[in-house]
């Protein structure tokens, strides 16, 4: 699998990222041969433009929206309009897996009534924590995480980019320390974590991990332990008035595996 970064920016864009939202591909067999499969997970606003730089959105096989704060879910107003008005004829619903509410705050953003229900562009699926999810040569499995709102976070499974075999990818959402975020965590090859929060400085509780918990989370340190690591910690959704600097060094007092900070158009391949 390999993993693109669309935006990375905590809670709204920023200079130099739009709001969160990453791209994970895989190649595997479909209908007509062996293509490349192709996952978004969330559409900050700005990503529909980012996502440009990187693949026709309307090759996306599927989108998984983490919860529906408005720097992680706005843009699938793009992605609505793009399916529905395309120059070469409509392109048709693409399976887009998120909360439960996700339909009617879809309606909000985009200032339309209760007789709008996109169905000609997206086919709503409820996340529903331990079911998984198929998407080509991908598992996807949501996990409840701990957020002010219903919130997931995501742990996707598919082929290695370096062989055979199976490896696996989790992304946080956001949320603080919890079993979900625990479990969706424990032996990945590769956490992406937010980490919005800095310790001493944001001390409010039940809704960000900082750098220092998701390095414990990567760790496998975190609760009660006895987890496995992470084996590589990719650190995302820094607010643009925090110096990604002090999140890297609060991860890595507790974390000793590879670690990096999340940028636009970087890619890892897993």
């Amino acid at each position: 699998m390999k993993l693109t970064i669309i935006g990375c920016t905590g809670s709204m864009s920023g200079p130099r990222s739009s709001a969160s939202s990453y791209l994970l591909q895989a190649r595997g067999p479909g209908a007509q041969g062996e293509r490349t499969f192709s996952l978004l997970l969330d559409l900050g606003p700005g990503s529909m433009g980012r996502l440009l730089r990187h693949l026709d959105p309307g090759e996306v096989d599927a989108v998984a929206i983490s919860h529906c704060h408005a720097d992680h879910m706005v843009d699938l107003v793009g992605m609505h309009v793009y399916r529905r008005w395309h120059p070469g004829g409509a392109l048709g619903p693409v399976m887009t897996l998120g909360p439960s509410e996700l339909l009617e705050r879809l309606r909000g953003v985009d200032g339309t009534g209760a007789q709008e229900d996109y169905s000609t562009e997206f086919t709503f699926r409820t996340a529903v924590p331990g079911q998984a999810v198929r998407v080509g040569p991908m598992t996807i499995t949501p996990f409840a995480v701990l957020h002010p709102v219903e919130a997931y976070g995501y742990r996707v499974e598919g082929p290695s980019e370096h062989g055979p075999g199976t490896v696996s990818m989790a992304f946080t959402g956001d949320t603080d320390l919890c079993e979900g975020a625990e479990a969706l965590s424990d032996g990945v090859d590769l956490l992406l974590a937010e980490a919005a929060f800095l310790e001493g400085r944001d001390t409010f509780r039940g809704m960000h991990l900082t750098g220092r918990r998701a390095g414990q989370l990567a760790a496998g340190t975190s609760g009660a332990g006895g987890r496995r690591p992470a084996g590589r910690l990719v650190l995302t959704h820094i607010q643009p008035w925090t110096d990604p600097a002090d999140t890297l060094r609060e991860a890595a007092a507790v974390y000793s595996g590879p670690l990096h900070v999340a940028t636009s158009d970087a890619t890892w391949e897993i």
